[in-house]
């Protein structure tokens, strides 16, 4: 084998190995798909999100994800435009992942709720390693009140609007591990999701 042959083969290798490495770094679904489903591999790098989400076959109704916006999404046959279940937002530069969940919240949120919610961890479920999850609840002096005035046979209103705590279902923000400086709102909805919440993954920039 001559040198330029050598080195071909060298460089193929290594490339071959790079490949293997990657797709062994990749994480794999934390749970088998449901029936008439499979799972995916889906990643955009413009907008910077990879997932594995659900495809799924039910004769009446085709259900996928797809990427839109700034958001993983998912796509029902029967319905309309998808509906965006993952969004990414920037941390601005010099602003810690906390300021930024909150310059978030403030912008999306009414004045009337925004001023009596506080940030707060979001504990329920488990929380892969290095990942940090958060909410918007009500602050003392307004879950006293909300309490006081609550209708046992009726599910309330989002008390901190659209971006904060559920009542009746899953949403949290998420700061992902590393240092990127990006930030997740993830909407899981009542059910488990066809998205896998577990192995959601921040691209690097470029």
């Amino acid at each position: 084998m001559n040198s330029a042959v050598r080195s071909i083969a060298w460089a193929c290798a290594l490339s071959a190995s790079a490949t293997l490495s990657a797709v062994a770094d990749e994480p794999a679904p934390s749970r088998p798909p449901i029936d008439k489903c499979v799972w995916e591999r889906l990643a955009d790098k413009t907008i910077g999100l990879a997932a594995w989400a659900q495809r799924c076959d039910f004769g009446f109704r085709q259900i996928h994800f797809e990427f839109t916006g700034n958001a993983l999404a998912i796509k029902y046959s029967d319905g309309g435009a998808a509906d965006p279940l993952v969004e990414l937002f920037d941390i601005k530069p010099g602003e810690t992942a906390e300021a930024a969940l909150q310059r978030l919240f403030l912008e999306k949120t009414d004045k009337a709720v925004r001023d009596r919610c506080v940030l707060t961890p979001y504990t329920e479920g488990a929380v892969p390693a290095g990942i940090k999850r958060y909410t918007f609840s009500p602050d003392a002096a307004y879950a006293k009140e909300l309490k006081a005035f609550a209708d046992p046979d009726e599910v309330p209103e989002p008390p901190c609007g659209d971006w904060g705590e559920m009542p009746d279902g899953i949403q949290y923000f998420e700061v992902p591990a590393g240092e990127g400086r990006k930030l997740l709102f993830v909407r899981a909805g009542q059910d488990e999701p066809l998205f896998d919440e577990q192995t959601l993954r921040v691209l690097p920039a470029g």
